[in-house]
C-alpha cells in the first residue's frame, strides 16, 4: 500500500515496464504505483488515434469527477468539477472545439462521453497535452484516470486503480508536474 500522507507533490514520473510498453509505474514521492499506458506505448510524435501516450512533462489542469459515484468531492488541491450527463470532450481535429470540453450531443462531431458507465472517468485529471496552442490532430483527451481491470491499455492516457487515483489526487496541486517517459 502506498503512503501518500505528506504534502503536495511537485513531480510525478511515469516509466514504462520493460517488455510491456502498455504498462508502467507512476512514481509519486517514495510510492511506486502500477499504471496502464497507451496500447502503442510511448511516443514523442503523438497523433490522434495512435493509441500512444505522449513522452512529455505535463501540467495538471484540474479535472472532474462523477458526483453520483463519490459521497463528496475528492480531496485535492486541484480544481475539480462535477461531471454532468451531457459532458463530452471533442476529439475531432476538424472541429474548432478540438481537445476541449463540449456539450453532447454534438451532431457531426466526434467526441468522448465523460459520463461513462464503465467507471473509467469517475475521477479524471486533465494532463494538459496539446492545450497551448492546440494543434489539430496532435492528440486529445490525454488524462490521468481510472484503469480497466488488469491494467488493460488505454488510448493514450495514464490509468491507475480507482483506490490509487483517489489517494494520489490528495497530494496533487496546480504546480505538480507529470513526466511521462
Amino acid at each position: 500500500m502506498m503512503d501518500l500522507r505528506r504534502t503536495t507533490l511537485a513531480r510525478l514520473r511515469v516509466r514504462p515496464i520493460i517488455g510491456d510498453p502498455a504498462r508502467g509505474h507512476l512514481i509519486a514521492g517514495l510510492a511506486i504505483i502500477p499504471c496502464a499506458l497507451g496500447r502503442s506505448g510511448l511516443t514523442r510524435a503523438k497523433r490522434e488515434g495512435d493509441g500512444a501516450s505522449p513522452r512529455a512533462c505535463l501540467r495538471l489542469r484540474g479535472g472532474f469527477y462523477r458526483p453520483d459515484h463519490f459521497g463528496a468531492r475528492p480531496r485535492t488541491n486541484l480544481t475539480l468539477r462535477p461531471t454532468r450527463r451531457r459532458d463530452g470532450w471533442c476529439d475531432d481535429p476538424k472541429d474548432r472545439r478540438y481537445n476541449r470540453p463540449i456539450r453532447l450531443p454534438a451532431p457531426g462531431v466526434s467526441a468522448e462521453e465523460l459520463w461513462r458507465g464503465d467507471g473509467l472517468y469517475d475521477l479524471v485529471v486533465d494532463l494538459d497535452w496539446n492545450r497551448g496552442p492546440i494543434r489539430p490532430g496532435r492528440g486529445s483527451a490525454i488524462f490521468l484516470h481510472v484503469a480497466r481491470p488488469g491494467y488493460l491499455p488505454t488510448e493514450g492516457c495514464v490509468a491507475l486503480t480507482r483506490q490509487d487515483l483517489v489517494r494520489l489526487v490528495r497530494r496533487l496541486g496546480p504546480r505538480t508536474r507529470l513526466r511521462i517517459g
